[in-house]
């Protein structure tokens, strides 16, 4: 869970700082939620959806690869906790 616990850490602190409302746009949110829980077709489906460089849909696959063989469903359950922490903080 290292590098994907990273990100995660990462931007929830760039949610905290930015000084929005951190709610996440519908697309961010369905993003993570693809990319944590869902399959490798869906995600891609949805990356797709946005850009067709190959460069990029390689990269996405490659990550999603590595989450999906790497994080456990602890890791992953821990993961969305921190999102939801996130979008119910009063320090938003």
């Amino acid at each position: 869970m290292k590098l994907a616990g990273a990100l995660v850490i990462l931007g929830a602190a760039l949610l905290l700082t930015s000084g929005g409302d951190c709610s996440l746009c519908p697309v961010i949110d369905r993003k993570v939620e693809l990319f944590v829980h869902g399959t490798l077709e869906d995600y891609l489906k949805h990356v797709k959806a946005y850009s067709n460089n190959p460069v990029l849909l390689e990269e996405a696959e490659r990550m999603k690869n590595c989450v999906n063989s790497k994080l456990t469903e602890e890791d992953k359950t821990h993961i969305t906790n921190v999102i939801e922490r996130i979008k119910a903080s009063p320090s938003c």
